[in-house]
């Protein structure tokens, strides 16, 4: 009996210490991705199970302070990748919430169109990779307002628009004070604290005109427009794009106001302590792959910053909308990086203007 207990006890002890091995050696590798809700095509995230053997596990975010707040919570070392917008990229990197990308992990970088290669929001891409990008401009409904000025103007100035409802953007203020400066004059980049004010006193001056409808942003505003609640708001070609593809806004119209515009851009950003940082870039890599490129684009019906998509890129994709003239591309602006004192100063200004 003794032996018999003996030997039961160092049979329990090897099971002891074997399990762990083997719960360990059966662990499936997971990629927890930070992402904006409903950004990423299902059929690309089992693409990207399938090749590398591993889980994706999804949490969503809706705006880019929402995505800041929980990395500095905790998320920057619980998430392997996340997608910030271009303009906080800086930001995030200042306070040490996203790592520097090793590019030699990531050889589809060179699939980038040029112009995302080197941009001034993150030089050399050192932080972040593109992952989606397009442009704001002003939506309309032609019903309503007749033949509105290309510009700004269209929503400054209240002799384009003294009756119908629109609306401006709540967000996080970067377009909304760029676009006021450059309908004064300022230039759409404009960076001191004399402009900005400027700017936000035409907005607080706007908001008090009688057929304002508030503060929404732009996939709202589109909506409220396509159901006639609203004439005029600014937009994102992407959400006009997928509702001219539906067809449940055919009528509206898009433009790039002259006084120049967003040249926005998704990015995909590491954080500074991602759990499994080496299956992070193999998703940075697998997302700018050609194939896949014009997969997650044709599926978001966003503009890709990928060349090597450009010729698999589908329907309205390949329209002048997604695919700025030579013309349009002299107008469109990455918004300036802003950080430390500055980023403070420009939040508290915004701020004012939504009280």
């Amino acid at each position: 009996m003794i032996k018999m207990r003996i030997l039961l006890a160092g049979c329990l002890l090897a099971m002891g210490m074997s399990s762990p091995r083997i719960a360990q050696a059966a662990e499936t590798p997971v990629l927890n991705l930070f992402i904006w809700s409903s950004y990423i095509d299902p059929a690309l995230i089992t693409a990207f199970e399938k090749k590398y053997n591993v889980k994706v596990v999804e949490t969503d975010y809706a705006s880019n302070a929402e995505m800041s707040a929980k990395l500095k919570a905790g998320g920057d070392a619980q998430y392997d990748v996340t997608v910030p917008s271009s303009y906080y990229v800086p930001e995030l990197a200042a306070e040490g919430l996203i790592q520097p990308i090793d590019h030699s992990q990531v050889p589809n970088y060179k699939n980038l169109i040029a112009k995302f290669q080197n941009p001034s929001y993150d030089p050399g891409d050192k932080y972040s990779m593109p992952y989606q990008t397009g442009t704001t401009g002003i939506v309309y409904d032609p019903a309503k307002i007749k033949n509105p000025p290309q510009s700004w103007a269209a929503l400054y100035d209240p002799k384009v628009n003294p009756n119908f409802p629109f609306v401006l953007p709540k967000g996080e203020g970067r377009d909304q004070i760029a676009s006021a400066c450059a309908y004064l004059g300022l230039g759409f980049t404009c960076s001191t604290k004399e402009d900005w004010l400027k700017a936000a006193k035409l907005i607080v001056a706007t908001k008090k005109r009688a057929n304002f409808a508030g503060f929404v942003d732009e996939t709202p505003a589109r909506d409220q427009m396509k159901s006639g609640l609203i004439a005029i708001s600014t937009a994102y070609n992407g959400d006009i794009g997928q509702c001219y593809a539906d067809g449940s806004c055919k009528t509206l119209k898009y433009f790039l106001p002259k006084e120049g515009t967003e040249q926005w851009v998704d990015t995909m950003a590491i954080p500074a302590h991602a759990p499994n940082p080496k299956l992070a870039l193999e998703f940075i890599n697998f997302i700018l792959d050609g194939a896949n490129g014009a997969d997650l684009s044709n599926w978001n019906q966003y503009a890709s910053p990928n060349q090597a998509s450009q010729s698999a890129l589908t329907g309205i994709l390949q329209t002048e909308m997604f695919t700025p003239s030579a013309a349009d591309e002299k107008i469109l602006y990455f918004l300036p990086p802003l950080e430390g004192a500055q980023y403070k100063l420009f939040n508290s200004i915004w701020t004012s203007v939504l009280q």
